[in-house]
């Protein structure tokens, strides 16, 4: 079962050219990445259409992260901060267009005052009048809903599921980093993860990998406050790939992780390898790699 999870970085790690982004995640022994917008797009559609061929050539796992202000359910659907949000998730739809990427990731936004309810109401309401725009540009893309990291905001695991279900073509993007914070650190064994699996597997059709980010994680009265170098908390990857086998679906594994060694450990434990002792090799060799180059 475990060469069915892949796994990759949440950052391109060159930007450089595609084909240096797809030799270095070669080089580190990824199947996957995330091409990175959270901050600001800084691809181009040309960029995109190469690394996209390089990846197929690769069969390696593309996917985009939407920037951050790029969420619907805003009050209103109407102003410079809907229509910054809109344009966000147009043209991240673009990149996957162009890439051939799986889908594109995005925030569920905020109750601002709201119930659940009318809250999730306006984020399928909004996601509507998105798809009407993406479908006449030919960007009508998968899109991932992400599981967020505050316990009172909107974003949990139930949530971004309802969402799911009302929208064909969005699907859950489970964040067990965010889980294991907005639950005080409760995912310590694999039945906690098969649940939440078997709850985002109900609303997946057949063949379509699990989305999953993953990081180890800090926290503070069940909300995140930051990423964790793995091993520093204690969200670990074992009862994630024991899950996994329970199911007959692939899934791709995003880390979220703020250092390589963390991200090749993660790799390791899901691609059932020796252990961290050759995750920490890996990612030496990478870095080894990485500066032969630079110089």
């Amino acid at each position: 079962m475990a060469s069915r999870i892949r796994v990759g970085p949440a950052r391109m790690p060159s930007r450089e050219s595609p084909e240096q982004a797809i030799e270095v995640i070669l080089e580190r022994g990824y199947a996957a990445c995330e091409i990175d917008f959270e901050s600001g797009f800084w691809m181009d559609y040309p960029f995109a259409e190469r690394l996209g061929e390089l990846a197929s050539e690769n069969d390696i796992a593309l996917s985009v992260h939407a920037p951050l202000f790029g969420f619907m359910g805003h009050l209103e659907a109407s102003g410079r901060k809907f229509t910054s949000a809109v344009g966000a998730l147009d043209r991240s739809a673009g990149i996957v267009a162009a890439s051939g990427a799986e889908l594109v990731v995005f925030h569920p936004g905020f109750l601002l005052g709201r119930s659940r309810e009318d809250a999730i109401a306006a984020v399928v309401e909004q996601l509507g009048t998105l798809r009407e725009r993406l479908a006449a540009k030919g960007r009508a893309v998968p899109f991932g809903i992400e599981v967020m990291g505050r316990v009172r905001d909107l974003g949990s695991l139930d949530d971004v599921v309802e969402i799911s279900r009302r929208v064909g073509w969005v699907r859950p993007v489970l964040d067990f980093a965010h889980m294991h914070a907005t639950s005080d650190g409760a995912f310590l064994e694999a039945a906690l993860f098969s649940d939440a699996l078997a709850l985002v597997d109900s609303v997946l059709e057949p063949d379509t990998p699990f989305h999953i980010h993953f990081s180890d994680i800090a926290f503070a009265n069940r909300n995140e406050t930051k990423h964790l170098p793995y091993g520093a908390g204690t969200l670990r990857a074992e009862p994630l790939r024991d899950a996994l086998a329970g199911f007959d679906r692939p899934a791709t594994v995003i880390s979220e992780s703020p250092d390589e060694e963390s991200s090749q450990a993660i790799r390791s434990v899901l691609a059932g390898s020796e252990g961290r002792s050759s995750a920490i090799r890996a990612s030496q060799t990478a870095a080894s790699s990485s500066r032969s180059r630079s110089r």
